[in-house]
């Protein structure tokens, strides 16, 4: 991840996405196929790891190259597809634009086999000296005669991450053509250099990216502020209730002027 900077100085933190160049190697009509969708590659891997269809295929439509990587993205119109050629390639800049909400999927981290402490964040055995071999353990699983098995959706130990994950609502940031690169709010799932699948958001939502002005702002409480405030709002107070004066005229230094103070009103009442 990377950060933007703000005309204010605020930060805000981006994933930088490496986005096409991506080739139209196929199309997908409603007439045809039963819906409207275009095939992209992405990425080139070497001749000799293809197939011999997928060989032929790119050499009939001639397409220069050999993509790594072919997804197909669903189109709304029937006629969207029929603007895209087979063979055009796209770029980041024709498809996206600063401010666009999209979706990214990918798959995420794997961590392996996982105990439950980690997996499920359980608290584990009492680590005391009778323990022993029961520290991270998952405890009991199952029940008596009724029901007899272990209920499904146990929380136990197993393969922790690998799985696919749709980061959704994510707003692009900035776009710099010359590198292809698009800088997306947020984090994305998967690990670095991982190969993410970015499409348009699903919810059909907005959202703005607007700086947060950060201001100082006086605590309206002043006990609630600093230690030079509080030392000045017991000054106000005693000035109120008329001790301070009293205080003063005996000497009293400002940490300990209250006791003082306390002592004048008591006077102050036994003569009344």
């Amino acid at each position: 991840m990377t950060r933007v900077f703000h005309d204010d100085g605020t930060s805000l933190g981006c994933t930088a996405l490496e986005v096409g160049p991506c080739v139209v190697t196929a199309q997908r009509t409603s007439e045809k196929h039963g819906y409207v969708a275009l095939q992209l590659g992405f990425e080139q891997r070497s001749p000799r790891h293809l197939r011999l269809s997928e060989s032929k295929l790119f050499e009939k439509l001639k397409i220069e190259g050999t993509p790594a990587v072919l997804r197909e993205v669903r189109l709304e119109a029937n006629d969207a597809a029929t603007k895209f050629e087979v063979g055009k390639v796209l770029k980041a800049e024709e498809v996206f634009k600063s401010g666009d909400v999209v979706d990214v999927v990918g798959v995420t981290k794997g961590k392996g086999y996982q105990g439950v402490m980690k997996m499920h964040k359980m608290a584990g055995s009492v680590n005391g000296h009778g323990s022993h071999e029961f520290f991270r353990h998952g405890g009991s699983i199952g029940c008596r005669l009724t029901p007899g098995r272990v209920h499904k959706g146990k929380r136990m130990s197993q393969h922790m991450g690998h799985v696919r994950c749709t980061a959704s609502d994510l707003v692009v940031v900035k776009i710099y053509p010359e590198q292809n690169v698009v800088l997306v709010k947020g984090p994305v799932p998967g690990p670095a250099h991982g190969l993410v699948f970015l499409k348009g958001s699903s919810k059909n939502v907005k959202k703005y990216i607007v700086p947060v002005v950060q201001r100082e702002v006086e605590a309206k409480n002043p006990m609630k502020a600093s230690r030079r405030g509080r030392r000045a709002a017991r000054h106000r107070r005693a000035r109120r209730a008329g001790w301070l004066r009293c205080a003063t005229a005996t000497g009293a230094t400002t940490r300990s002027f209250a006791r003082h103070a306390a002592r004048a009103s008591r006077r102050a009442r036994s003569t009344s």
